[in-house]
């Protein structure tokens, strides 16, 4: 019989899985798998045969999720990450960006997104060019000149809630060798799936309306098997991987999406009428109003599930003083700087999302200093006017 020091090691490991099937997929924390042979473990390593042998490679409670992310959104296959920027940064990367490639990128895409073409991609000799993908001919233009290869767009824009046309940018992408890459965190699955309108890979940040709750930071890229293969080969090396704890809690939370959705998007349209009536409001962004220059278009990609539960809006007195008083006035909505909870949420964008923005790149843009964004949640949508109304009124001194 082993020492007690010897049993304290291995009593209660590696037991038979049971019979039955959990309900709910387990966590599983271990780092190392066991094969049933050194020959089966070789297979599985050199990727002829399905396993787990490392948990930077793969993970049971990360595939799970990954298969429920890809089943959302009409895809092959998706990989998950540690957060939404290693999923953009990886989808770059497998996409082919390079030293001595270019890539084509909505210029009003999110701060982060822009500071890492900008800056990190730009340094290492990746040719970047920010279009308004509003216009088609200005992206044709763009991928004719630069031959990118990736266009890199995001389907409800980060924070002004501009959308893609996404099926004539696939065309358009396609057409020029590029593969086309979409940010598609605001819309989620439940309003629009890009593969099947023509993207390549699509990106999105699980922090946000996937998990859904505040305690998810987590990336994931849904594309093609062949596509997948490149990432999983990428994060092997970089090891921006997701846990498994996180894993649990994403695929939780995406159990619930499609309903959190429908009252994000009711809520929001309310509240992006109101606030259409305000004085201290001089201009409302939300795709759902009938005065979005791109309601057709928000219709076309969404049908009549909504129009996403994000609402931007520009004080009439257009300073860093207003909209400081307007936050510091808010009772229920939360001064944080994120999106997608259940919770609703409010961020200045020049002072968190697009800090990184440089001020004239930013106005050229229309963020503006009296530029707030708004991530509406689940509450009663009464009350959350009424906070809304009263932080207003706080701006104006009414």
């Amino acid at each position: 019989m082993p020492s007690i020091y010897t049993q304290a090691v291995h009593a209660g490991e590696r037991q038979p899985a049971p019979a039955e099937t959990p309900v709910t997929t387990p966590i599983y924390h271990s780092v190392g798998y066991l094969e049933p042979s050194a020959a089966h473990m070789e297979a599985v390593f050199a990727g002829e045969q399905a396993g787990y042998v490392y948990r930077r490679y793969e993970s049971p409670t990360v595939d799970a999720f990954e298969r429920a992310v890809a089943a959302l959104e009409g895809g092959e296959a998706a990989f998950a990450t540690a957060s939404g920027m290693a999923a953009v940064h990886a989808a770059l990367l497998a996409a082919g960006v390079r030293t001595g490639s270019s890539v084509v990128a909505a210029q009003d895409c999110y701060g982060a997104t822009y500071s890492l073409l900008n800056t990190l991609m730009a340094e290492q000799g990746v040719a970047v060019a920010f279009v308004d993908v509003t216009d088609l001919a200005q992206v044709q233009a763009a991928l004719a000149q630069h031959r990118p290869v990736a266009l890199l767009v995001e389907t409800v824009s980060n924070p002004l809630l501009k959308l893609a046309n996404l099926t004539a940018l696939a065309k358009i992408a396609h057409a020029a060798g590029a593969a086309l890459l979409v940010d598609s965190t605001f819309a989620t699955p439940f309003l629009c799936q890009p593969l099947r309108l023509g993207a390549d890979y699509v990106i999105h940040s699980a922090s946000k309306y996937i998990g859904g709750h505040g305690d998810v930071l987590a990336g994931v890229v849904v594309t093609s098997h062949e596509n997948r293969q490149r990432l999983f080969t990428l994060e092997k090396l970089l090891g921006a991987v997701l846990a498994p704890e996180v894993a649990w809690l994403a695929l939780r939370g995406l159990k619930t999406l499609p309903l959190r959705m429908e009252r994000h998007c009711a809520n929001a349209l309310h509240v992006a009428e109101r606030l259409t009536t305000h004085p201290a409001v001089a201009r409302v962004h939300y795709p759902g109003l009938a005065s979005h220059p791109q309601h057709s278009l928000a219709t076309q990609l969404f049908g009549l599930r909504g129009y996403g539960g994000m609402v931007a809006f520009e004080l009439r007195e257009g300073t860093q003083a207003a909209a400081f008083r307007f936050l510091d006035a808010l009772k229920l909505i939360l001064p944080a700087t994120t999106l997608g909870d259940v919770y609703s949420l409010a961020l200045y964008p020049v002072m968190a999302s697009h800090r990184a923005v440089p001020p004239a790149e930013r106005l050229r843009l229309g963020i503006t200093d009296g530029l707030l964004r708004l991530s509406i949640g689940i509450e009663d949508v009464a009350d959350i006017v009424a906070d809304l109304t009263q932080a207003l009124d706080a701006v104006t001194g009414a």
